[in-house]
């Protein structure tokens, strides 16, 4: 780790440009013994489709957001507490290469790095801080996960009915339980999930039944101590994740997909 940075006038002013990019629509980030540990730019896998974001690793946190300017100008920031963080290795993909999935509690996404010597530096370091906030607090690794969201190109049809096709006027649904992408039919029902939102979600019909067993079961073996989650109908869904919104025509461009796995630029950076 590097604790000898906290409460340095470097760290101090590494992490004021970062909020500085952000602006107004982000956080303070700046506390007590918080250190900037590496930043840089990652492939997120997005609803629509794989995106370039901004993502910065502090010994506590994990940040990102959209990139207007690189380096000047960030929106939609993202934060996350790293003692909720799971990692998970993946397989290249026809699109996206050295890919793995950050887990949490609320959210689960995909992200993919220029190289794997990259990809092997961010899971190192993730992998230490995470290490180190648990041994600090004593607090066991997280075990519930949220479903990632299948991307909508993944499938024409939807994948509970799959007689369904999707098109302008039928519209894709996502699950926010099993991440499935379904259509109006098959996900009528809503569902509060405190973990995740504290509005009812959008689910589809199976995991809807599965929550209800699971809240019947939960209420019987606990019946006058807790009170139960409820079910309800017509709240209006989650939007998943507000970075994931089309950004191509405010966001400056980059450079394909080719190009950023193939040239010789390091897209990430970390201190010691």
């Amino acid at each position: 780790m590097v604790d000898h940075l906290a409460n340095t006038e470097i760290n101090s002013q590494r992490i004021a440009a970062v909020e500085n990019c952000f602006g107004a629509s982000g956080q303070p980030l700046s506390l007590p013994g918080r250190v900037l540990l590496g930043e840089g730019i990652l492939t997120k896998e997005c609803r629509k489709k794989p995106k370039p974001r901004i993502f910065f690793l502090f010994n506590d946190i994990l940040v990102y957001g959209s990139i207007i300017i690189n380096k000047r100008k960030y929106n939609s920031q993202h934060i996350i507490p790293l003692e909720d963080v799971t990692l998970e290795m993946l397989p290249d993909t026809l699109q996206m290469k050295n890919r793995w999935m950050i887990k949490t509690s609320k959210k689960s996404f995909v992200v993919s790095a220029a190289s794997l010597t990259e990809r092997k530096e961010w899971i190192s370091h993730l992998e230490e801080c995470i290490k180190h906030l648990l041994t600090k607090t004593g607090r066991q690794p997280c075990r519930e996960h949220a479903a990632p969201w299948i991307p909508d190109k993944a499938t024409d049809i939807c994948m509970r009915c799959t007689h369904t096709k999707f098109s302008t006027l039928t519209r894709r649904h996502h699950c926010r339980k099993c991440g499935f992408v379904v259509c109006a039919d098959c996900s009528r029902h809503r569902f509060l999930m405190p973990r995740l939102s504290p509005k009812p979600l959008r689910v589809c019909n199976l995991c809807y039944r599965q929550l209800l067993a699971e809240e019947k079961k939960e209420a019987e073996a606990d019946r006058g101590q807790a009170e139960p989650i409820r079910s309800a109908v017509g709240y209006e869904p989650s939007s998943g994740d507000d970075s994931d919104k089309s950004d191509d025509e405010k966001a400056e461009q980059w450079p394909a997909d080719t190009e950023f796995y193939t040239s010789a630029v390091s897209w990430s950076s970390f201190h010691s």
